[in-house]
């Protein structure tokens, strides 16, 4: 799968196998209920829903599944009962969850500094937006990532494939190219190893995450990247009198993409927008600040904050993170 030259095809090929190895611990493939007495019609159903994973099916409530067509609340029951027999659902001490976190990759950015910065880079398990105005370096993160997430994980690589979701119509093939290059990758393969949508209204959005699992489960996946998460709601949702509506909508949009990194230990990258903040005082020299309020401020993990510097200089600012210091702040290059 991995997109290197020739010489090291061989060598790509056994790091593939290995990750696929260890990828199966991860989850537990939703055919597994057929062992504990459930129907495999009933399964089919579940999967025609999205649902391909046992630990995904825990992330869903029993209202939702019975809403699935041919599932009553009897088989729902039933099938969580087997689910909870297969993954643990229960709590665990802190030592096992540690361990837990040790299957946490983090995939180079291609910058050294702002590596240095994220602690080894964008990590799984979580979602990490980044949000700046315009010509910040958002959209060039997100080409780059897509690239070094192909990389062997010895490489500071995810060793993995590429979903990539656009709303705004800024993903660019031919600025991959370059960036293949410069990591001594084979362009060619490196695109095939992207899938790319183009989303036009916010449900066009959320239908196109839950197309997802279908190809998670088969395929080793690990970035997503949205981009941006917000635009399609500012357009479809207009007013304070749809304000309340929008903000429900988009917290169910980030539920599932919190679920798909856990489900599948897939990194989420998603840029956002900012909007003006009149009311920001007259000391603050930059009144901007993230479009999205509080809902998308409690979903994303970390959260990074880009603005232009001298030339093609970035700045990037940790504006908040559970793991990493808040007030640093350096400068990069803007990669092509």
């Amino acid at each position: 799968m991995l997109a290197f030259k020739s010489e090291e095809q061989s060598h790509l090929q056994l790091v593939e196998r290995e990750e696929i190895e260890d990828e199966e611990d991860l989850f537990e493939a939703i055919d597994k209920l057929t062992t504990h007495g459930i129907n495999a019609g009933d399964v089919k159903k579940l999967q025609d829903a999205g649902i391909y994973t046992c630990n995904g099916l825990m992330m869903h409530t029993k209202k939702s599944l019975t809403g699935i067509k041919g599932l009553s609340e009897a088989k729902v029951d039933k099938i969580c009962e087997a689910v909870e027999k297969i993954v643990n659902v229960g709590y665990i001490t802190g030592s096992d969850a540690l361990l837990k976190r040790k299957a946490v990759i983090r995939i180079t950015t291609g910058s050294q500094a702002l590596d240095e910065l994220l602690g080894g880079g964008i990590e799984t398990l979580s979602i990490t937006e980044a949000f700046g105005e315009f010509r910040s370096g958002k959209t060039q993160l997100a080409h780059t990532l897509c690239v070094s997430t192909q990389l062997p994980t010895n490489m500071k690589g995810g060793n993995g494939k590429v979903a990539y979701i656009d709303t705004e119509g800024t993903f660019r093939p031919d600025r991959i190219v370059p960036i293949a290059e410069r990591f001594g990758m084979d362009p060619g393969a490196v695109l095939d190893n992207i899938i790319y949508a183009r989303a036009y209204t916010y449900e066009h959005q959320y239908n196109l995450l839950l197309g997802l699992a279908a190809k998670m489960a088969e395929e080793p996946f690990r970035l997503l990247i949205v981009d941006s998460v917000i635009a399609l709601f500012r357009v479809d949702f207009t007013g304070r009198g749809e304000l309340a509506e929008r903000q429900q909508k988009l917290a169910q949009m980030l539920s599932r993409l919190i679920k798909i990194a856990e489900e599948f230990n897939v990194a989420v990258y998603m840029t956002n927008q900012v909007i003006a903040d009149p009311g920001g005082g007259v000391f603050i020299s930059d009144p901007k600040k993230p479009a999205g309020g509080h809902v998308l401020a409690h979903a994303a993990t970390i959260r990074l904050m880009f603005r232009k510097g001298k030339g093609e200089q970035r700045v990037c600012k940790v504006f908040d993170a559970p793991n990493l210091p808040e007030a640093e702040a350096i400068s990069f290059p803007i990669l092509y």
